[in-house]
């Protein structure tokens, strides 16, 4: 079983649930390191000036955020450091609310819960409720200093967690100028007849077996016949450190439930969350999208 990247609790009133963060997928993409073909030691990103075409050394680069069109507004490490989320170790649900009304479009990363610390029975009384109401829970929770909106919701005999982009990641619409042809579009009912029938005759269900990444499977197949041969490299590897971690304890269900019910638990709001005009320079909140579980992301092509 995949280890837990993170140990707290949800937050669901006054009650505590001690649940473990796992990964939900897995990257089969293909990886590709770069290597210095001399010494097969890695080859890591240069800080290169974009000016003068030099490289430059890290203690002359600093961090900005263009705030008008080149002219930025450089930040301090202690000044960023001083803006990172709070660490609370839990899941904060704040409002419950109809999965459908979530865009498809803002979910970004999908995590297993599993019950940890002897929290099995509120961690299945919030997956039953879950089920019972047809609602997701919305919440807030910081893994490794990084903010993220969540939804958990019911799966199976689990829980699961998923990472949702704030809704100012989500480009709008407008920006693709879609004019009237696709806005108000004139079709006849034999088009939409004909399609409606194409589409009927391709319904079929979800089967995961017959979705295949073709080309990770020809590479891998490659470097297979390569290990055979016998044509490995060896690299040296950088040990890793563990991260310690705290859990929430668990008390009476029942009495918490009754505070919660009588206003003394009442569900936390969001967060208000003020975008810059831009992300800083040379860097996106994207290029983090998958950094709460995995190593640091590598080059996927030379």
């Amino acid at each position: 079983m995949a280890r837990a990247i993170w140990k707290g609790a949800i937050s669901f009133g006054l009650v505590h649930i001690p649940v473990a963060l796992v990964s939900a997928t897995s990257s089969k993409g293909i990886d590709f390191d770069w290597l210095d073909k001399r010494s097969m030691d890695r080859v890591g990103y240069k800080r290169i000036n974009k000016t003068t075409g030099k490289e430059i050394a890290s203690k002359h680069v600093v961090k900005g955020i263009e705030y008008e069109k080149d002219r930025y507004v450089v930040l301090s490490e202690d000044e960023i450091a001083g803006a990172h989320p709070k660490a609370t170790q839990t899941i904060d649900i704040f409002a419950f609310v109809d999965s459908a009304d979530i865009p498809l479009i803002n979910i970004r990363k999908p995590y297993f819960l599993s019950p940890d610390r002897k929290g099995e029975k509120v961690y299945a009384l919030l997956r039953e409720t879950l089920v019972k109401t047809g609602k997701v829970a919305l919440a807030n929770v910081v893994v490794r200093t990084r903010q993220s909106l969540a939804a958990l919701m019911p799966m199976d005999s689990a829980l699961v967690v998923v990472m949702l982009r704030w809704p100012e990641e989500v480009r709008s619409l407008d920006g693709l100028n879609l004019g009237e042809d696709v806005s108000d579009p004139t079709l006849s009912k034999q088009e939409l007849d004909m399609a409606r029938k194409l589409v009927e005759d391709m319904t079929s269900e979800w089967k995961e077996e017959e979705y295949r990444d073709t080309f990770g499977e020809k590479i891998m197949k490659m470097v297979e016949e390569k290990a055979k041969a016998g044509k490995i490299e060896s690299v040296e590897q950088a040990d890793e450190g563990q991260e310690e971690r705290r859990s929430a304890d668990v008390v009476d269900l029942t009495e918490l439930l009754k505070r919660s019910l009588a206003g003394k638990g009442k569900a936390k709001k969001a967060p208000a969350k003020t975008p810059a005009k831009k992300r800083a320079a040379g860097k996106t909140q994207s290029d983090e999208d998958d950094g709460e579980d995995s190593k640091p992301a590598r080059r996927s092509s030379k």
